[in-house]
């Protein structure tokens, strides 16, 4: 069959676009193939594929103590992915340059949320382990990995976190050579590893990932879950917490306990201006003048009996002693009181100043140190002497 002269070039036309379209969509089945194979192992928790792609080490670049890739980090890494899943929505390849780009929807875990539980959880722990110490309580953040992916462990074992979606760019680059089968492989990268972790990487590293406000609360917070050794390190509350005097101890332990019982606040305003904030707040806490009151009261009424005198100083001590403790243990008056707090943010996240005084002076007032003295003992020797 003779094919018109005129039809031939049209033919041509028409076979090349079929050959060069038929290129393509081999190109793109092949990119296709690439991306679900390695994809699908992340979604397996392949370790060694979430390894390649998410480096234990970018998620916290600024910790000095390195470790070893233990099980313990493998395990957060599994329960980050458990829920993790992809959807291709489009490739497109140049063949000339060897490249090919894929747009994907991305299912990954609310790394919001599990930044800020993470930002919350670790200063805690900086304020506890500043409590802990007896030098002078300073908060700061662990710069153990080890330490770090253990409390992700927690957060990740402990809590249940949405599944969010977010879409991304995949880059991929062909090995191969011209007369060789094609070799696409993913181009990693440290935007393609922070969306895989659902924008993980930017959240740890965002200075405000907890707001002024956020920050005292944490701080605030921490204080009711302290015991009194704890307390008065991180308070510096020496003359009445740190002894070794058994009844100063107690009524130490006693405050404590009315602290805990009693304490609340309520932020009332935030002034944030550049890398500064004042917070004012209101402070519930007992009434401590309510309490020196009452002691004092009674204590006068003791001194000035006979029994204050036939007693002696050691027996007066311990009854003044005494006192105080039963009127902090029968005290039940609270007071609100205004407590300014001054937080400054370093470039890492925001810092309470000063912390250990204005927090003191607003939950213990006048009993941050003991009000029994020798001068009680000193009134009774001289009413004896006479």
């Amino acid at each position: 069959m003779k094919i018109a002269k005129g039809l031939m070039p049209f033919l041509l036309i028409i076979l090349a676009v079929i050959c060069l379209t038929g290129c393509s969509h081999v190109d793109k089945t092949d990119v296709q193939a690439v991306i679900t194979n390695e994809l699908d192992l992340l979604k397996n928790l392949d370790s060694d594929t979430t390894q390649k792609y998410v480096s234990y080490k970018e998620l916290f670049p600024d910790a000095t103590k390195e470790i070893k890739l233990s099980n313990e980090v493998k395990e957060v890494f599994s329960l980050f992915f458990q829920n993790f899943d992809y959807e291709i929505l489009s490739v497109n390849v140049d063949n000339d340059k060897k490249e090919a780009t894929a747009s994907l929807r991305l299912s990954t875990i609310d790394a919001a949320s599990l930044a800020k539980d993470y930002g919350e959880a670790s200063l805690k722990n900086a304020i506890l382990k500043a409590a802990d110490s007896e030098e002078q309580a300073t908060e700061k953040n662990t710069d153990s990995m080890e330490e770090r992916y253990l409390l992700l462990d927690q957060l990740l074992s402990n809590n249940n976190y949405a599944t969010v979606e977010r879409e991304c760019t995949v880059e991929l680059c062909n090995k191969g050579s011209n007369d060789a089968k094609d070799e696409w492989e993913i181009i990693r990268s440290h935007s393609l590893e922070n969306n895989l972790v659902g924008g993980l990487m930017t959240y740890l590293s965002d200075n405000n990932l907890l707001s002024p406000e956020e920050t005292l609360t944490v701080y605030l917070n921490t204080l009711k879950t302290m015991n009194t050794e704890q307390m008065g390190n991180y308070l510096g509350i020496e003359s009445l917490f740190n002894t070794s005097d058994t009844d100063k101890n107690s009524i130490a332990t006693a405050l404590v306990e009315l602290f805990h019982s009693t304490f609340d606040f309520n932020i009332s305003s935030c002034d944030e201006e550049s890398y500064n904030a004042v917070i004012q707040t209101k402070i519930t806490t007992f009434d401590s003048n309510a309490i020196l009151t009452a002691y004092q009261n009674e204590l006068d009424t003791y001194l000035s009996s006979a029994d204050a005198v036939i007693d002696g100083s050691v027996k007066r001590y311990e009854k003044s002693m005494q006192l105080l403790l039963s009127k902090i243990k029968s005290n039940t008056a609270t007071v609100q009181t205004a407590a300014v707090f001054h937080l400054t943010n370093d470039g890492v996240s925001w810092k309470l100043q000063d912390s250990n005084a204005a927090i003191g002076n607003a939950i213990f007032g006048t009993l941050s140190s003991t009000p029994v003295s020798e001068e009680a003992n000193d009134t009774a020797d001289s009413s004896e002497q006479n």
